[in-house]
């Protein structure tokens, strides 16, 4: 049994996180903060799994977990209301500085210089989603690292990332949230794989006001998985059960199930029953319209805090007038942390108010709108629970009141408003991508080298030599995939390199992409490098959810604190029909900001591309080009030396006549359509992108429409799709059209999904036709007697 001095002092911490919620409830609705959500009532199972959460070990979990950050040392009360207030100090919300709504936690796993710091002396978590769920596929990484690190030798090394695996990956989830695919992809994944993993289930019986019956086969998900528990002669997980007000028994149960998942790699459920959720679910609604009276008063009665309190003094550890003292001081905590949060929010904009009052009070002096600023400065300065927003505004109308005005005065106000400008972009926009030395975009150029003995080779052998290469000089590396293994994939990019390097550095999985995913993201947040594939970019859409809101957001809502520089694998563009001839590029563009998207037109640009993420910390999807594998390339003799850029587009043909923009499989038909077009004595300038994401980071391509004068965008995506996101680079951001003598084209595909078959394929997608007819198109339309109708 813990001692008296631990146990006391669980129960104020749990009376203190209790508090933070009671009063954040309150901050909402005094117009304080825009949405509270808050863990009152999973207060003693998260003390309990806390005191078995170790060094190095890593959580996984959602918005209501607060008193487990807290008793694990990584949240103070000071901070939960930081956030509430969306404070963007990274001192005073460490977590995301302000950037994600309250209950979303995470340590700050890299410095701000971009390094990882020793991950063995934290205790850390993984950014938390909003989306219930999705910091499954997320965890089951997190505990795969450790199953890496424990059976590959090469490892032993890093000891900032691990000590022989030893580390446990804990996840949280409520109840009704085990309905969702990524619950039971990732829990039948850990079962597969045997990994380190504690999953535990906040059970409160509701999902918001659906009860358990509508979410859960038997109504507990405990049950609903017993077929998965393991047995003496079969693999699976331990599934252990307990009461969230029990305390003792909530000790025990995670002291178990850490020990289980710790020595013998062994991923556990932990189903913590009778919860109870004191406020409901959020600020945005109450609980009593759907919960029964009868409901109401059971949680009144298992209360955990009530049931603990009652349980100190049955066991007499303490008297009634000591925790009475312990509440007290607990509850004044809370409250001075309040008081302390809300006052270093204001005192960071109060610098901002004062010197803008001052400078729209002095524009006044000499203006004829003299009285409305005079109001606007009133406005501000007395108004009740300022924001920084208000504060731009005020300057904004300040400034256009008095726009034929110009004055010293308005010059200064001016100034203050770029340079608040510029803050509120470091403070709400930065970190999309990498700002550290390790930026992508900080990668040179390795040109390829040949030698008169360089061999001409299918394309797959160009990847094959490259990924040898990678996995040869860095034992960080690894990839996972459909197929990967023992075939080397469906194109044999990874052909014989299982056989070489071993079953953990090359791996088969199975169809599961978005726990494929998840399982190289949680590897990268632990310093390995993994390449995990999506066997062809149709299926990416089963992974979408947790590259766009997990992935792409994570070094943007950290605000660079930290980085999965992971390396999505997959190939599309031209193939056969409805599902194997995917271009879903604009989508892609759309969903995946803050993940870098590279479309190389070949394997050898492929290979280079690698070379540079790989000595990068930003996330990529790289897709290959599906029927360029058995296409013949030159092997560079630098294979594993050599690096493409990102975001510097190539001419592949100069020509004077027309700029024809495209990527991908798109650039072999331009070429071909362009050199049937020079028959005809039209010049086609080719330029492949390279990457969608970054694009033309130099504006270059401008000066290729500024010889030719016309531009035609070729892509296979739907109409509008990737198309329009070039027009939109070109158009509005180059302001290529001052340069345009005719109307930009685009080539695109058709708004159906390819037909099956060659005839299909031809009918739905751009062709060497396809291009040829509307470069000559656009050439007639300017010099109609020298390009006379075809057709």
């Amino acid at each position: 049994m813990s001692s008296k001095k631990e146990i006391l002092n669980d129960y104020k911490l749990a009376v203190e996180s209790r508090e933070d919620s009671y009063i954040g409830r309150k901050e909402v609705f005094m117009g304080k903060a825009k949405f509270g959500i808050f863990g009152d009532g999973k207060e003693l199972p998260q003390i309990a799994m806390a005191k078995v959460f170790k060094n190095g070990d890593f959580r996984s979990g959602y918005y209501r977990d607060q008193t487990f950050m807290m008793a694990i040392g990584e949240l103070t009360s000071q901070q939960f209301f930081a956030q509430l207030y969306a404070h963007t100090s990274i001192d005073d919300e460490p977590a995301s500085a302000g950037r994600m709504m309250n209950g979303h936690f995470g340590t700050r796993l890299i410095d701000e210089k971009g390094e990882w710091k020793d991950l063995m002396k934290m205790k850390n978590s993984s950014s938390d989603i909003s989306n219930t769920g999705g910091q499954m596929p997320r965890l089951l990484g997190l505990a795969y690292a450790s199953k890496l690190y424990r059976n590959n030798p090469e490892l032993g090394k890093f000891k900032q990332f691990s000590s022989n695996g030893n580390e446990v990956a804990f996840g949280t989830i409520g109840n009704a949230s085990t309905s969702e695919g990524h619950f039971f992809e990732a829990m039948n994944a850990a079962g597969v794989l045997q990994v380190p993993m504690v999953m535990a289930v906040w059970d409160d019986e509701y999902g918001i006001s659906v009860p358990k019956e509508y979410h859960t086969t038997k109504g507990s998900i405990s049950k609903a998985l017993a077929g998965l528990q393991r047995t003496a002669k079969e693999n699976g997980f331990e599934i252990l059960t307990t009461r969230g007000w029990d305390y003792m028994d909530l000790c025990e149960t995670f002291k178990k199930a850490e020990q289980i998942a710790r020595n013998e790699h062994v991923p556990v459920l932990v189903h913590v029953e009778e919860v109870t959720q004191p406020q409901g679910h959020s600020t945005s609604g109450s609980h009593e319209r759907y919960k029964s009276k009868e409901r109401l008063e059971w949680e009144a009665k298992y209360d955990c805090l009530k049931k603990m309190r009652e349980w100190i003094l049955d066991e007499k550890i303490a008297s009634g007038k000591e925790l009475d003292a312990i509440e007290e001081e607990s509850k004044k905590i809370a409250k001075t942390a309040r008081v302390a949060a809300w006052k270093a929010y204001s005192q960071a904009i109060s610098g901002d108010t004062v010197s803008l009052v001052g400078m729209i009070e002095s524009v006044a002096e000499r203006s004829a709108e003299k009285t409305k600023l005079l109001s606007i400065a009133k406005s501000i300065k007395e108004g009740l629970n300022i924001n920084k927003l208000e504060l731009t505004k005020g300057a904004k109308k300040a400034l256009r009141l008095t726009r034929e005005e110009p004055s010293r005065s308005r010059d200064m106000l001016i100034h203050w408003l770029k340079t608040n400008t510029q803050k509120r972009h470091d403070e709400y926009s930065s970190h999309l991508y990498s700002q550290s030395q390790y930026s992508a975009l900080n990668i040179g150029t390795v040109p390829a080298t040949y030698s008169d003995q360089s061999k001409m080779v299918d394309g797959r052998e160009v990847l094959q030599a490259c990924f040898d290469e990678i996995l040869k000089r860095n034992p960080l590396v690894f990839a996972i995939g459909e197929d990967v293994g023992k075939i080397g994939d469906v194109n044999q990019g990874f052909a014989g390199l299982q056989e070489k390097y071993g079953e953990y550095r090359v791996t088969d999985t199975g169809i599961r992409e978005t726990t494929i995913i998840g399982q190289g993201l949680g590897a990268a947040l632990r310093g390995l490098r993994p390449i995990v594939e999506i066997q062809y970019l149709d299926y990416l859409l089963y992974a979408v959810q947790t590259l766009s809101d997990d992935l792409a957001t994570l070094q943007y809502r950290t605000k660079g604190g930290q980085k999965a520089p992971l390396i999505i694998r997959s190939r599309g563009h031209r193939l056969e029909g409805v599902w194997h001839s995917g271009s879903p590029m604009g989508m892609i563009i759309n969903a995946l900001r803050g993940v870098f998207v590279l479309v190389p037109r070949n394997m050898t640009q492929a290979a280079g591309m690698y070379n540079t993420l790989l000595e990068s910390d930003d996330a990529a999807l790289l897709i290959e080009c599906l029927n360029g594998y058995r296409l013949k390339e030159r092997l560079p003799e630098n294979i594993g030396e050599f690096k493409v850029p990102l975001g510097i587009p190539e001419v592949i043909r100069e020509g004077s006549d027309v700029t024809i923009v495209t990527y991908g499989s798109m650039c072999r038909i331009v070429m071909d359509a362009a050199n049937e077009l020079a028959r005809y004595g039209i010049e086609v300038e080719v330029i492949d992108v390279q990457t969608l994401l970054p694009f033309d980071r130099h504006q270059s391509i401008i000066s290729s429409i500024q010889k030719t004068n016309r531009l035609i965008v070729a892509d296979e995506d739907v109409p509008g799709g990737a198309s329009a996101y070039i027009l939109e680079k070109l158009v509005v951001q180059q302001e290529c059209y001052k340069h345009l003598d005719s109307q930009p084209q685009t080539i695109t595909a058709n708004e159906h999904r390819p037909a099956y078959g060659s005839d299909g394929d031809y009918y739905s997608k751009p062709s060497t036709d396809t291009v040829f007819d509307k470069v000559y198109e656009m050439m007639a339309e300017s010099e109609p007697n020298k390009y006379p109708d075809i057709y």
